[in-house]
């Protein structure tokens, strides 16, 4: 297969809908020698920061030298954008290569799209020889496709709602999944607040020998003014470890939480050979981009081009923060930073989401915050209608409302109506964040 080839078919897996459980990849694996045996993993899970975490994991590594693959989902526009070592995505070529050793394999066999990419994954980096692959879980832990790999840090970020239909219809139950990546005798990094949800985690840790490193007590993260923090070991093997006066190049509070996650595993990473001087950590954090995470872009409305500096303003620059936010836990973490960071005279909101998602606990509390909220479809057959989105909204809130079906038209009329000092919020949905990202300034990875 070339690559429009290959593409197409693995978006026919599409019809294959999510099925949790291990039996095709390990069956798969197994057929084509167990290339996961030759690497080295961080298995990272969590609700919501594990594309965070794992990208300051690489980003950190990459820079000392090492060849670190990494591995996420889903993708904003390309497929490719799940696969990259360093600062290069897999390309066409490779891509449609293994895509068809794969069909080769299983005949006339069928997986699921994320199986298939995840094979992929195993099979590319195996060629490769990386020093380290992050490996970010799909859905849950305990049966996503990832959790056949023994890695050497297990990273288990939060636990919120989300997914209940697959995970549980409570914190405990889907905590319970996370906690199925946790392998015996492998260190565990965890960033969980609720006693509820740790319980689960501990429990599992105990029974597993692996040692529970949690956010609060083995190590924490501490402010040290003008926005800098300072990340400090408490117990266990991390204590007396500390990095001072760190900068997340990333917005939002919560991004310090998630950093200090990585760093955790830098210092157990440390223990394996993987080591990284305080000025190493401090240069790597200023260097981490994500895109489409609290991603400000400035458009020049006339000439369509980008311009760098969030700060300028005037009447024909346009300014875009773009944020995968989707579940309840996420838009919370959006509107607190819309808050504490950003000032603005009127907030525009675009809004797409997927039907199958608490539209009753997200739509109310940006709705709330907003000027005027513009809701769209973004493509796919689990996109809800604007207005089963509208319906969501509280009715004091709806003369705030309008509804406009097509992306692009959302977007237009959404910079017809801001002016200066004013801010466009596009939100709810990764999927929208992907069409609406390539519109305003091209695809993530180079053809």
């Amino acid at each position: 297969m070339n690559y429009l080839e290959a593409e197409a078919y693995l978006n026919s897996l599409q019809f294959h809908k999510i099925k949790l459980g291990l039996e095709a990849m390990q069956d798969f694996l197994a057929r084509v020698q167990r290339p996961e045996k030759s690497l080295k993993f961080v298995h990272v899970a969590g609700t919501n920061g594990k594309g965070s975490v794992s990208m300051t994991l690489q980003t950190i590594l990459a820079g000392l030298g090492y060849r670190v693959g990494l591995y996420t989902s889903p993708h904003l526009t390309s497929v490719r954008e799940r696969l990259r070592v360093n600062d290069s995505f897999i390309s066409k070529d490779q891509f449609a290569v293994i895509a068809t050793r794969i069909r080769d394999v299983l005949g006339d066999e069928k997986i699921t799209y994320f199986e298939f990419t995840t094979a992929l994954a195993f099979l590319w980096f195996a060629e490769l020889g990386l020093d380290l692959v992050i490996l970010e879980t799909g859905l849950g832990g305990r049966l996503d496709a990832t959790n056949v790999v023994v890695p050497l840090v297990s990273v288990i970020t939060n636990v919120s709602m989300d997914h209940e239909a697959y995970l549980g219809n409570d914190l405990e139950s889907i905590a319970f999944e996370k906690a199925g990546i946790i392998k015996a005798g492998v260190p565990v990094v965890c960033g969980t607040e609720e006693e509820a949800t740790t319980g689960v985690i501990r429990a599992k840790c105990r029974e597993s020998g692996a040692a529970l490193h949690q956010y609060g007590e083995a190590f924490v993260a501490e402010p040290d003014g003008d926005g800098a923090w300072n990340w400090r070991g408490l117990s266990g093997s991390m204590a007396g470890l500390s990095v001072p006066r760190l900068r997340c190049a990333m917005r939002g509070s919560y991004q310090i939480r998630n950093a200090s996650l990585a760093l955790a595993v830098l210092a157990l990473l440390a223990e394996q050979g993987f080591g990284a001087r305080p000025e190493d950590i401090r240069a790597g954090l200023l260097q981490v981009r994500w895109p489409g995470r609290l991603e400000h872009i400035v458009l020049n409305r006339k000439s369509r081009k980008r311009n760098v500096g969030p700060e300028q303003n005037g009447e024909d620059l346009v300014h875009y923060l773009l944020d995968g936010a989707h579940n309840p836990a996420g838009v919370d973490s959006l509107v607190q930073t819309l808050k504490e960071e950003y000032a603005y005279r009127r907030l525009i909101v675009v809004w797409g989401a997927m039907g199958d998602k608490d539209l009753m606990q997200t739509i109310p509390v940006i709705g709330v915050m907003a000027d005027r909220i513009i809701f769209t479809r973004p493509s796919g057959e689990r996109s809800a209608e604007p207005e089963q989105l509208l319906a969501c909204l509280p009715a004091s809130l709806q003369t705030r409302a309008g509804l406009e079906r097509d992306v692009h038209k959302a977007l237009l009329t959404a910079e017809e109506e801001a002016g200066a000092g004013d801010i466009i919020v596009v939100a709810g949905s990764l999927y929208l964040i992907g069409a609406v990202r390539s519109f305003l300034v091209g695809e993530l990875v180079p053809e």
